[in-house]
């Protein structure tokens, strides 16, 4: 096990039995700071809890699934960067860690500050519902101690989870991927268990089967077999609404009946983050970590041959919740393990392969009773998988041509300013060959620009993409070089007429995403990075001054421009060829009130 997930088996039997024996502990947590066989390590564990008020906030008739967007301010890294959009999460177990975490006796803060100053590596793990609550505490943990680069960078935390139910969204597996902080979360699902799938159905279904849950911790108890039937079928049916829905999404193809039905159905937005390993009856692990594949897995793993079997099935679900000690210690005596790597390539059939890898993986996926659809599924999710790799390779490609483009066009801005004019007034000007040439240049780029954004757009790039140190840095030369020859290109054509100004109608996507990479990137306010679009501002203020437009209605729109040309001037980010003298901003700012001019933070650039 540790060859394959970096995990000694004893820190996982440690975290599962501190996170059971947190089921029974008055405090919120279960801390085991000493550990004899990990002593690096300090072992944090939720308590769980199966009161439906526990797993759904409100009354769940506006949102059935009780999901709500994450506080950015708190997790600023749990969103799309360049789409904006916030990661969903589950509002209960949400608002139970922060009540953890603001506790006012203080003791999470105080464990988590202590193993942090010793530097050890904290676990988070949780049984059930104590799992969603460790996965809140491993992102504020690594929000908090990691991407904050605090001069004391402790252990990267670990997240192990047993039998937790799905409470995150595909926007924070995204984004918990490209931060590279996937390895950090592993979840243990024995095959049978119902729980890891009940948040893939609305709070009308799940409610009663909650209530059933608990009492199958006593093996002797004795439920009425019907009723859990019938439980169990809603759940599942649910679950088959939204496994079916991402393998038409997996596979590419329209499904009609699914898009009609979305009006009126809603599915459930949970989807898994991180690593699963799958603990079989035959004592074997199947690790796998693409989401997608998991998803499949949870659904069709839990399937029953025929309605005879469904009785015993859905008892067999809720007693399974209960048997992880049991069955994580027969797995890992075992020592058999498979990493579902390679998905494109999976066995529909492995009954005659002479290869024993092959046969390995086969026995593995009949241990998880995977039909050929299930299997074709699988391939499915690992077919998306290469081909944002393959579109990732394509754009890599074009790095050269990006590359060359930008050198003419900074050859063309070191001209123009030889000439005494900056490139954006020669640019809009166009009156020379290479004004026109720096135009085929400017759309060149464009071009591939926009080829980008759009696979971002339709999630067609890894995960990883926009973090990407390299494409953060081309952006953001594209930004500084390109995006002031755009903006002269609007106004030379006046489309502010008929559009309205560059940065509310005009400005295109190429130029927001690389913006947002880099104010993620270097950890700085939404929108300060406005270096490479400034000149949409001058030419609107350009605008209001020639009508006339009264000073006390623009001065303090003149006044922040300046304060931030200022800082962007001694940043290095904005170059001295914006205030050559027979430029449109030294043009613009001769033509603003005596007094102000004299008193202005940028007095001192401009030319005498």
């Amino acid at each position: 096990m540790e060859r394959d997930l970096g995990i000694k088996e004893e820190l996982i039997e440690k975290a599962l039995s501190v996170s059971i024996h947190a089921h029974q502990s008055p405090d919120q947590c279960l801390v085991e700071r000493e550990t004899p066989d990990c002593p690096s390590q300090v072992v944090v564990a939720f308590r769980g809890s199966w009161s439906p008020n526990d797993w759904f906030a409100g009354d769940g008739k506006a949102k059935p699934f009780g999901e709500t967007k994450v506080d950015t301010k708190m997790f600023p890294s749990l969103k799309g960067i360049g789409n904006k959009v916030v990661a969903t999460v589950n509002a209960a177990f949400m608002a139970r860690f922060l009540r953890i975490l603001d506790h006012e006796s203080g003791k999470f803060r105080e464990e988590v500050t202590k193993a942090v100053d010793k530097n050890k590596q904290i676990i988070f793990a949780g049984h059930s519902s104590g799992g969603p609550i460790a996965i809140c505490a491993t992102v504020w943990f690594l929000e908090e101690y990691v991407r904050s680069n605090k001069k004391q960078t402790p252990p990267r935390p670990l997240c192990l989870t047993f039998g937790s139910p799905l409470t995150t969204d595909r926007t924070f597996c995204h984004a918990v991927q490209r931060e590279g902080w996937s390895d950090c979360f592993v979840h243990f699902v024995t095959k049978l268990d119902i729980v890891p799938r009940i948040l893939l159905s609305p709070r009308s279904s799940a409610t009663e089967l909650l209530q059933e849950i608990p009492p199958f911790s006593n093996q002797q108890h004795n439920a009425d077999e019907a009723k859990l039937a019938s439980l169990f079928v809603n759940v599942m049916k649910n679950a088959s609404g939204v496994a079916s829905h991402a393998a038409c999404v997996l596979t590419g193809s329209k499904h009609t009946l699914f898009d009609t039905m979305s009006r009126f159905i809603k599915l459930s937005p949970y989807r898994p983050c991180g690593k699963y390993v799958f603990c079989t009856e035959t004592g074997r692990l199947v690790v796998v970590k693409n989401p997608d594949a998991v998803l499949q897995l949870l659904f069709y793993s839990l399937q029953i041959a025929s309605e005879i079997e469904l009785k015993n099935r859905a008892k067999e679900s809720l007693k399974a919740h209960w048997t992880y000690e049991e069955a994580l210690a027969k797995s890992l005596a075992a020592h058999n393990v498979v990493c579902l790597k390679n998905l494109r390539e999976l066995p529909l059939s492995s009954d005659d392969s002479v290869d024993s890898n092959v046969k390995t993986v086969g026995a593995a996926l009949n241990d998880l009773n995977l039909s050929a659809t299930a299997r074709l599924c699988l391939r499915a999710a690992g077919e998306l998988e290469k081909q944002k790799e393959d579109n990732k390779k394509t754009i890599e490609r074009k790095k050269d041509a990006i590359n060359k483009a930008l050198k003419a066009l900074e050859e063309y801005r070191t001209t123009s300013e030889n000439d005494g004019v900056g490139y954006y007034d020669a640019f809009k000007t166009q009156k020379k060959e290479e004004d026109f040439k720096a135009n085929v240049k400017r759309l060149e780029l464009a071009a591939i620009w926009d080829e980008i954004i759009e696979m971002l757009k339709q999630e067609q790039l890894p995960d990883e993409f926009e973090a990407d140190k390299e494409w953060v840095e081309l952006g953001t030369c594209l930004r500084r070089l390109v995006e002031p020859i755009d903006i002269a290109n609007y106004y030379r054509h006046m489309r502010n007429e008929d559009a309205g100004p560059y940065m509310t109608k005009g400005r295109p996507s190429r130029y927001h995403y690389p913006q947002r990479w880099r104010e993620h990137a270097k950890q700085l306010d939404a929108d300060s990075s406005g270096e490479s679009c400034f000149w949409a501002d001058v030419e609107e203020l350009n605008i209001a001054v020639t009508n006339k437009k009264p000073w006390t209605e623009i001065k303090d729109r003149v006044s922040d421009l300046e304060k931030k040309l200022k800082k962007w001037y001694d940043d290095e980010e904005v170059k001295k060829d914006v205030f050559l003298v027979k430029g449109t901003l030294v043009k613009w700012w001769r033509s603003l009130p005596d007094n102000h001019r004299e008193n202005s933070c940028i007095k001192g650039l401009m030319p005498s």
